[in-house]
């Protein structure tokens, strides 16, 4: 018999340690390869669906969140906010769905969304940053109800994941497919600030025995938690699988039209004299006006405290199609191709650009086009005991970003897309050609129990930057890595318990659009191109995973190094909009320790923890200019070192409640450390009532949702407009708060 480790005290004893840990540390802060695996899927004990979430058999640390997660959230919510309870992992936004573009910020181990790499069905999302060049929001992409699962690797991405962005993880999306049978799904979901939410699917069922399809339509209304305007979508998804033998051809096209109206960003000073319900002015043109000429009321001190309005539109549409060959038992080629067209304008009331001699204010946009298409590959083949994969990935961007101004004559919905600009300060266009492959090794020994993966992947990310108005920069710029390694190693101690390890190199091309070298003056970037290099990354892994009759879990210790980390510097106001300074701030440091548990209490009860430490540390000082910025032995801006997450799931004769808290610990927003935002905790709760038929309904459930449940007032998003050396006074403007309590209830079902 083989020995089981009386792991239950163990791992209850070090999670509530954790925690213990997370609410110490609250009182010092404020005193001071992927889804198909079928390991990760969903594990049905009892009437309670938990999760595979530990990835077991990898030999890296990978969690996956299945249907049941995504679907007692709130209907709407972004997949991203639906992994904040897992380990690493932190989440912020300002709205309750989480899907308000500008204010999302998605960190894993320290890496900000812009280190990482995100796919859909293996096709390319970028870095989903609000300025995207390369890539679109998974709120865009998809709708939240035909997501089936996602996949978080925090370390050691997988090597085939299509990205040159990911210095740390991945996260991998993947769609619902098409029910075998004819049939319609619904769903209502009606709340606070007038929020209407329809979602409607046609599933074809089976044709013929080879062939099913589904087309889908999302409709979102919903105003801003405070202030005026409101937070809209439209969205069309379609997705189609035909199988002949054993291969199959799989296609999906998503259309979306989003239009938000933004919240104002703050700071701590003004969060004090103003207040967490402080908006724009949108509303009261007259003030608006006012305060343009320097006439301030109501505890307003500044241009910058308010302006008129502000808002994002985006329109995407996004396909791709996946012919899945299978050439006898041994041997499978899967290719994609894919195509993306976005039209994008950020609106910006701005009093700093008058319209006219009579009218002291403007619009300031900043428009965005975007036109990619690529094709991704991989051959899997099986020798003995071997599986060998290879991999090609090529795409060409072209991407067209401009800051244009517009004459306003008065308060009017200007939520539209706009031509004919009075002004433009700066046009810009970008072709990036992007060439990747890679190739790995796995295979086992001891009879299956000692896993091995070895392998590398190299990239090439040319990019050619033409200034079409203005003198921000242009020219050529390259970022070319052909062996990047990465290596990993699994154990089955038993059965059930089982340890892994894994290391790996990665690079981040450099980034053309908004941000980057070329956000630059030609001055500035003629100066520094011959110095610059390419962010690198080494990251290590170090695992133990478990599973018992009623808990399973995993404890993991991670490092990463960080070379070459480049910073973009704001200086000056975001709206005025002043070319960026990019300095590279050498060396950053992190070291941490994850764990995660799923206890099954009994047939109704599961209790859910997740903790993490994270200590990410600026290892380098770096020159401003002339001036030395001493920031080594700092932490890193946006990386709270304290993550914790608990969560109770109850579901009995059809009732089911989900109760979820999570902590975020202080983090700074000044590379000096000499301003922060306090630590804070956030409650949600989702309960409901599960129906088996009702008439000629199916599957029909009621549910409610209460997002910030204690309605608590806090800082969410930081670095909205960036981060700075030093702000002492704490008056950057660079923040958001969070949504205050919403109560939100859906109706959903089958016909």
């Amino acid at each position: 018999m083989q020995q089981r480790f009386p792991l239950k005290p163990l791992c209850l004893l070090v999670l509530q340690a954790l925690a213990c840990h997370a609410a110490y540390a609250a009182n010092v802060a404020d005193a001071a390869d992927a889804a198909a695996d079928s390991n990760l899927a969903a594990a049905v004990i009892g009437p309670i669906q938990t999760v595979e979430i530990t990835g077991r058999g990898q030999s890296r640390q990978v969690q996956n969140i299945n249907k049941a997660d995504l679907a007692e959230a709130l209907p709407g919510t972004s997949a991203l906010k639906v992994l904040e309870k897992l380990p690493g992992v932190n989440f912020q936004s300002a709205d309750p769905f989480g899907a308000y573009e500008w204010s999302t910020r998605f960190s894993v181990r320290g890496f900000n969304q812009n280190q990482l790499g995100f796919t859909l069905d293996g096709v390319p999302l970028g870095d989903m940053s609000y300025g995207n060049n390369n890539g679109l929001h998974i709120s865009r992409a998809i709708s939240s109800e035909n997501i089936g699962s996602v996949t978080v690797s925090q370390g050691a991405g997988a090597l085939a994941t299509a990205s040159t962005s990911n210095l740390g993880g991945t996260v991998q999306f993947f769609s619902q497919q098409p029910a075998d049978e004819l049939g319609l799904t619904f769903a209502q979901t009606l709340g606070s600030d007038s929020t209407s939410r329809t979602f409607a699917r046609v599933d074809t069922g089976l044709l013929n025995g080879v062939a099913k399809a589904y087309l889908s339509g999302t409709r979102q209304r919903t105003d801003k938690t405070k202030g005026a305007g409101g937070q809209n979508q439209d969205q069309l998804n379609s997705k189609f699988v035909f199988s002949f033998g054993e291969n199959k051809l799989t296609g999906f096209l998503n259309y979306s039209d989003r239009r938000e109206v933004d919240y104002q960003d703050v700071s701590p000073e003004m969060v004090k004299r103003l207040g967490y319900q402080w908006d724009n002015y949108e509303g009261d043109w007259q003030r608006a006006l006012n305060a343009a000429a320097g006439k301030f009321t109501g505890g307003v001190n500044s241009l910058d405290d308010a302006y008129y309005s502000a808002g994002g539109l985006r329109k995407d549409t996004l396909g791709g199609l996946t012919l899945d060959l299978n050439f006898g038992s041994h041997v499978n080629l899967n290719s994609t191709i894919y195509h993306h067209d976005n039209e994008g304008q950020g609106h910006w009331y701005t009093p700093y650009v008058p319209t006219d001699a009579a009218n002291p204010i403007s619009l300031r946009t900043t428009e965005y086009a975007i036109g990619r298409d690529g094709v991704t590959s991989n051959l899997t083949w099986e020798l003995g005991s071997h599986t060998v994969n290879f991999g090609l990935w090529g795409e060409r961007s072209n991407h067209t970003a401009s800051r244009s101004y517009y004459g306003v004559t008065g308060p009017a919905d200007t939520m539209v897309f706009l031509s004919k600009p009075f002004r433009t300060d700066w046009k810009q266009n970008f072709i990036t050609t992007t060439s990747q492959y890679y190739v790995q090794d796995s295979f086992s020994a001891m009879d299956g129990a000692l896993k091995f993966n070895v392998g590398f992947k190299g990239m090439d990310v040319a990019i050619k930057a033409t200034n079409l108005v203005g003198s921000r920069a242009a020219g050529e710029l390259s970022a070319e890595k052909s062996f990047l390694p990465q290596a990993g190693v699994n154990y089955a101690i038993s059965k059930d318990d089982e340890v892994f390890a894994s290391a790996s190199k990665n690079m981040r091309a450099f980034q053309p659009g908004v941000s980057g070298p070329f956000s630059q003056t030609q001055v500035a970037f003629d100066a520094g191109v011959s110095k610059l290099k390419p962010e690198t990354s080494v990251n290590l892994d170090l695992g133990y995973r478990f599973k018992r009759a009623d808990i399973q879990g995993s404890l993991a210790v991670y490092s990463a190094q960080f070379d070459d980390r480049q910073l973009s510097v704001a200086t000056c106001a975001g709206i005025v909009g002043c070319p960026s300074t990019l300095v590279n701030v050498g060396k950053v440091d992190t070291k941490g320790v994850e764990a995660i548990g799923v206890w099954k209490i009994n047939r109704e009860l599961s209790w859910f923890n997740s903790a993490t430490f994270n200590d990410s540390k600026y290892k380098s000082d770096y020159m401003d200019g002339k001036t030395l910025v001493a920031v080594s032995g700092k932490q890193v801006v946006d990386a709270p070192r304290v993550l914790f997450n608990t969560e109770v799931s109850y579901e009995n004769a059809g009732w089911f409640t989900r109760v979820g808290a999570k902590y975020t610990g202080q983090r700074y927003y000044t590379y000096t450390n000499d301003a922060s935002v306090p630590s804070f905790w956030l409650a949600n709760l989702s309960a409901g009532y599960k129906l088996k038929s009702l008439g000629g309904l199916k599957d029909l459930t009621l549910q409610a949702n209460v997002t910030n449940l204690f309605d608590k007032k806090y800082l969410s998003s930081i670095g909205t407009n960036g981060f700075t050396a030093s702000d002492a006074n704490q008056t950057l403007q660079s923040m958001l708060t969070g949504a205050p309590r919403q109560v939100f209830i859906s109706l959903n079902g089958k016909l």
